[in-house]
Formats: structure tokens, C-alpha cells, sequence
């Protein structure tokens, strides 16, 4: 059941996507958790506590988290299907966690961006990386944004795809959910470096598989795609993911890398400090361009069929 809910709920995104009007009149699943994850950070997150018991209190804001996620999606899966055409209720609800559509679109404007000037390419990649962007030339956004198209592909489709096809509504609620809370308190800084431990160690937890997953995609979309190497992909991802800082972010990434012939990661910044994480990835060409963005998302059109491929076969084993 939960491998045809995620089907048609990756259907149904890439048709509609999220549709702004909605996102204006009731926010997104995503600003919700937002909203309790602030709410908790207020309440808990004091800076005269001590390091142990601030990372005490991180743990509990992230299981008070999940316990709401897991909870409302239990609830809403039970209400939906006991309604006429719930399992259509219930892909509309769940299509809102994933990412396919807008991800495109987003990387899509960066190359159209660049084709009018720089600063448009840097205006458009500052929408989808959390890099200082300011200082990079064309290449460097190009760069940026096939990183960002990969990363992404990992965390915004691939695995939202797999907690839905494994858990249903409640499990891909959580992996938002912690996925949120990751990019909000997960990063190393003062404020964060000790709340935030138990969001970013359960992120990592939660995107290993699917990391390893979307470059494994990565590496069958490249086979018909004219000029790019699956061989490549795959070595690329073995031999630089684990030299990454993070431990999935480097996967998908690199596998991108080798299968389009490029170098990619390499040294950025963030709010002017210097990433720890400057590992290259991919030997190929270091100079990228809006063609290679083209060819990057016509690499994860092919890898996003893939996925949905691979759920098909899910979905008719499971009824067999």
C-alpha cells in the first residue's frame, strides 16, 4: 500500500507541485514544524545552561518533534482512509513533503539567470544553497547549483520517497520533520553546536540509506543520457563521498560529478568562515557552465524515473 501512496504522491507533485495560493493561505508542513521547532528553541535552548544539559534539552525538542509529526500523521492516515477515495486524500497530503517540481525549477532559473548576468545566477542560486554566494564567478554558481540539484535530489525526493514507501504518512512526517530541524539547529555554531546534536545526528541516521540510494539513481539516470558515464558516477561516489564532510551530502554529489564529467565541492563559505567540509568531488572539468547545468537536470529527470520505476516494481511485488 504505503509503495503505491508514494507513487502517486510523486505523481501528483511533479503535476502540481506545491501551488503557491495554498502555500499563502495555509503555510506548508514544512513552516509548521518551522513554527514548533522556533517555539522549542525559545523555551529550552538557554545559553547560561550548561553544555550537557543543553544538549539534554535537544533531544527532548527534537522527540516533542516527532512525537506531534508522527502522531498528526498517524492520524490523518487512519481519518483518510476510512473516507471514499481517501488513498487520493492521502497522496495529495503527502505529495506536499516532497520536492521534485520546485527543486527543478529552482536549479532551472539559476541557469536562466546566468544567461542575462552573474548577479541574476547569484540571485537565483542564493534561493537553494546556504553558501556565501556574493564572490562566485559563473562557474562557481553553475557549481553551486548541480551541487545543491544533487544534494537535493537526495534529501528532498529520494528520501521523503523511501519513508512514505517504508512507514507511510508517519514516517515521512518524521523524516521532515527531522530533516527541518536539521537545517534550522542542526549546524555548529554556539547557539546550536550542543541543542542541536541530536537533530543532526538523527538527520544523518535517517539519510543514509537514501543518500547511498539517490547515487546509486544517479548512476543508472546517467546510462542513456548522451555523453555522461555511469562507470564514472559510481567510482566518483566511492572513492570522494567519504573524504566529505558531511556523511550522505557526499554521495549524491559526487556520483552527480563523475557521471557529468565535472569537479565539483571544493572550498565555500558561509557567512564569511570557511567550510570544513572542502573536499573535491568528481576529476573532471572545473569550469562549469549553463549547458552543464542542462545536462544536470536532464541527469535527474532521468534518475527521478528511475525512482519512480523502482517504487512501481515495489508497489506490484507487494501485491503479488
Amino acid at each position: 500500500m504505503n509503495f503505491i501512496l508514494a507513487l502517486l504522491a510523486l505523481t501528483i507533485e511533479a503535476g502540481v507541485g506545491y501551488p503557491d495560493a495554498l502555500f499563502r493561505r495555509i503555510g506548508h508542513p514544512a513552516t509548521w514544524m518551522g513554527a514548533l521547532i522556533s517555539a522549542l528553541d525559545r523555551e529550552l535552548n538557554h545559553e547560561t545552561d550548561p553544555f550537557p544539559l543543553r544538549r539534554l534539552k535537544g533531544g527532548v525538542a527534537l522527540a516533542t518533534l516527532l512525537l506531534v509529526s508522527v502522531g498528526v500523521g498517524a492520524l490523518v492516515e487512519r481519518v483518510a482512509l476510512a473516507l471514499p477515495l481517501g488513498w487520493l486524500a492521502l497522496a495529495v497530503v503527502a505529495s506536499s513533503l516532497l520536492a521534485q517540481r520546485s527543486l527543478h525549477a529552482h536549479v532551472a532559473a539559476v541557469a536562466e539567470g546566468l544567461t542575462v548576468s552573474v548577479e541574476d545566477g547569484r540571485a537565483a542560486a542564493a534561493k537553494i544553497v546556504g553558501r556565501d554566494v556574493s564572490g562566485l564567478d559563473s562557474s562557481g554558481v553553475a557549481r553551486a547549483a548541480i551541487e545543491s540539484l544533487a544534494e537535493n535530489f537526495s534529501d528532498g525526493v529520494v528520501a521523503p520517497a523511501l519513508w512514505l514507501a517504508v512507514f507511510g504518512l508517519p514516517g515521512a512526517l518524521a523524516y521532515k520533520a527531522v530533516n527541518t530541524a536539521d537545517s534550522m539547529i542542526g549546524h555548529r555554531s554556539a547557539r546550536y553546536l550542543a541543542f542541536g546534536w541530536a537533530a543532526a545526528r538523527c538527520d544523518d541516521l535517517m539519510n543514509f540509506l537514501p543518500a547511498r540510494a539517490a547515487a546509486i539513481l544517479l548512476t543508472i539516470g546517467a546510462s542513456p543520457l548522451a555523453g555522461a558515464s555511469p562507470a564514472k558516477a559510481l567510482a566518483a561516489a566511492w572513492r570522494d563521498a567519504p573524504n566529505h564532510g558531511s556523511p550522505n551530502a557526499g554521495w549524491p554529489e559526487a556520483a552527480a560529478a563523475g557521471a557529468l564529467g565535472l569537479e565539483l565541492g571544493g572550498p565555500r563559505s558561509y557567512g564569511g568562515i570557511e567550510a570544513a567540509d572542502a573536499a573535491t568531488l568528481g576529476d573532471g572539468r572545473r569550469e562549469a557552465n549553463t549547458d552543464d547545468i542542462g545536462r544536470a537536470l536532464a541527469l535527474y529527470r532521468l534518475s527521478t524515473a528511475t525512482l519512480w520505476f523502482f517504487l512501481a516494481v515495489g508497489a506490484l511485488t507487494a501485491r503479488v
